[in-house]
Parts: C-alpha cells; sequence; structure tokens
C-alpha cells in the first residue's frame, strides 16, 4: 500500500464522517466514555471496532500477540487500570481467534529468540491443560482449542488483577472471553463458568 493512499482514504473518511454530522470530531474530541475494554490479538485480520460493530469512543482497545494478559506486562497492566479505575468501564472482553500465529508458534519448539518469553505464557497454558490438549488427537481441534484455553486462563488472569478485584467491590464488572472465528466471521462466547473456576483459587489471589 502506497502511504500516499492512506492520507487519501482519512481525507474520505473525514469527509464521510462531517457530512453526517457536521460536529462529529468536536464531538469526539470532548473525551471518551467506553463501556468496555477489549484485550484482543494484534493479527492484522482481526480489527476489534469493526467485529464488534461500534462506532469510536465505544471500546477502550488493547492489542498484543495472542491477546494475553501477563501480570509482568506493565503495557497490559496499565491499561487495565486505566479502563477500570479511571474509564470505569462495566465489560471486560479477553477476545482471541482461531488459527492464532502466536498460539500456532508456542505449539511448536522452535526457538524465536525475543518472541520466546512472551509465547512461554501460551506453553504455560499448554502445560496445565495438557491431559485434555494431548487427549486431542486432530491437531487442527487441539490448536483451535488451546486458542480457546488461552482466552480463558487470560480472562483468569483479568480477574486477578488488583484493579479489577478493587473495583469489584463498588461495582460489578463483567468479564467475558470470546473467540473469532475468522472462517466464518462469527464471534463465539465461550461462556465460561468463572465462579467454578475460581472457586479453587481465588484464596491465593484475592487481596484484602
Amino acid at each position: 500500500m502506497d502511504i500516499s493512499e492512506i492520507f487519501e482514504n482519512n481525507r474520505a473518511w473525514v469527509t464521510k464522517k462531517l457530512n453526517l454530522d457536521p460536529n462529529y470530531f468536536e464531538n469526539l474530541s470532548q473525551g471518551q466514555k467506553p463501556d468496555v475494554l477489549y484485550i484482543g490479538c494484534s493479527d492484522s485480520r482481526v480489527t476489534a471496532e469493526e467485529l464488534m460493530g461500534v462506532a469510536p469512543g465505544d471500546a477502550f482497545v488493547h492489542r498484543n500477540i495472542a491477546n494475553m494478559v501477563p501480570n509482568t506486562d506493565l503495557s497490559s497492566m496499565s491499561v487495565i487500570d486505566y479502563a477500570v479505575s479511571h474509564l470505569e468501564v462495566e465489560m471486560i472482553v479477553v477476545c482471541g481467534h482461531y488459527y492464532c500465529g502466536g498460539v500456532k508458534a508456542a505449539m511448536e519448539s522452535s526457538d524465536l529468540g525475543i518472541l520466546n518469553p512472551w509465547l512461554r505464557n501460551i506453553r504455560d497454558v499448554y502445560r496445565l491443560h495438557d491431559k485434555e490438549l494431548n487427549a486431542i488427537e486432530n491437531e487442527e481441534e487441539r490448536y483451535k482449542r488451546l486458542v480457546e484455553l488461552n482466552v480463558q486462563e487470560q480472562c483468569i488472569n483479568v480477574i486477578k488483577t488488583a484493579a479489577v478485584q478493587k473495583a469489584n467491590k463498588k461495582r460489578n464488572i463483567a468479564v467475558h472471553g470470546w473467540v473469532f472465528d475468522i472462517h466464518s466471521g462469527k464471534l463465539i462466547d465461550l461462556e465460561i463458568d468463572f465462579e467454578k473456576i475460581l472457586d479453587e483459587i481465588m484464596e491465593i489471589y484475592k487481596l484484602g
């Protein structure tokens, strides 16, 4: 893509928005009050606002390789803290997608240099669920299931953060795990039973 094409697209977009609402950008500049924090993958095929059908200002978005929420990652921890403590979002979504390159790489034994410590987080998810995953004979189905389990574990990481725990003392923040199916274009709610999963571990992570 030629860079000039990007700026031409931008000019066309501005014109389109102003034709619909002359005050569009003036109103947009007044601030943001999104209801949802969306944590997704950096994959260029998976665009948060488009797949949810929401407008600018509706979702606070954080994306990284394989939609991870490691407690050592200052970027994701800062985003969650800001979204929960300052923007006061009511819902947090972790959205993975089938045929995720990050998850695929984590399933292989290749040395990927700087990516190794990041992908190790996904390999840890595999270790936690190795019995279930190893029982799946079909490699593609095992791959897809790891995508789902990775979303589940990242949702749990979200719930374990201090920011979410503190906020939940004042209001209930809903956490959801989704998967985007690139083949169909559909969003899938994994309907994770967090209460059941957290019942056995939250005593360890609960803050006073």
